[in-house]
C-alpha cells in the first residue's frame, strides 16, 4: 500500500500530520472509523492522538490508556481556535466520540472483546485510535486504517498516512 511519508520535528508537524489525515479520512459504512497507530515505544502514537483530540475538540486530557487499555473521549462543538475550521465540513460533527485503545498489554485479541468492542466498532458515531492494532489483528474491522510511526532520534519520528483504506498487513 502506498504511504504519504511525512518527517515530524515538533508537536506542531505532528499536529500537521494529524490534520492530513482527519482531511482525507473516508467513513466506514455501517461501523466506527478505525485508526491503527502502529510503531515502537516511544515512537509517537499517544502524541499523535492527542493531536487528533486537540483538532476534534476533545477538551479533556489525553495521555496513554496503557494501564486502563480504553479511554472515550466527547468529541465537543470544533473550537475554531484549535484550527478545526481548516478542516472540510464535511469532517466536522462526524463522530461524538473519539475512543483511544492501547493494546500494548492485551495478551489475546478476546481481552479486548470482552472490554466491548464490537459494540464499540459497529457504531459509526465512534473514531477509535487504536494503538498496537497488530496485537489485535484478528478482531479489526474491514477498512481499519494504519498510520505507522518510526522513531528517528530524539526529535524526529517518521510518521506514514495511508492515501487511502487499508488493512493491517497491507
Amino acid at each position: 500500500m502506498r504511504m504519504r511519508v511525512l518527517l515530524s520535528k515538533n508537536i506542531a508537524e505532528t499536529e500537521r500530520c494529524a490534520r492530513q489525515l482527519l482531511k482525507t479520512l473516508a467513513p466506514q459504512k455501517g461501523g466506527a472509523t478505525v485508526l491503527g497507530l502502529a510503531g515502537n515505544l516511544g515512537a509517537g502514537k499517544t502524541a499523535f492522538a492527542k493531536c487528533v483530540a486537540k483538532l476534534l475538540g476533545v477538551r479533556e486530557t489525553v495521555t496513554s490508556p496503557t494501564f486502563v487499555i480504553m479511554k472515550t473521549f466527547k468529541i465537543s462543538s470544533p473550537d475554531r481556535r484549535l484550527s478545526v475550521a481548516r478542516l472540510p465540513a464535511r469532517q466536522v460533527g462526524r463522530w461524538l466520540h473519539l475512543i483511544h485503545v492501547d493494546a500494548y498489554r492485551i495478551e489475546k485479541p478476546e481481552e479486548l472483546l470482552r472490554l466491548g468492542w464490537r459494540e464499540i466498532v459497529s457504531d459509526p458515531r465512534n473514531l477509535i485510535l487504536l494503538e498496537w492494532p497488530e496485537r489485535v489483528r484478528e478482531i479489526l474491522p474491514r477498512g481499519t486504517q494504519i498510520v505507522r510511526f518510526r522513531f528517528i532520534n530524539e526529535t524526529s519520528r517518521r510518521i506514514a498516512l495511508p492515501k487511502k483504506p487499508m488493512k493491517l498487513g497491507s
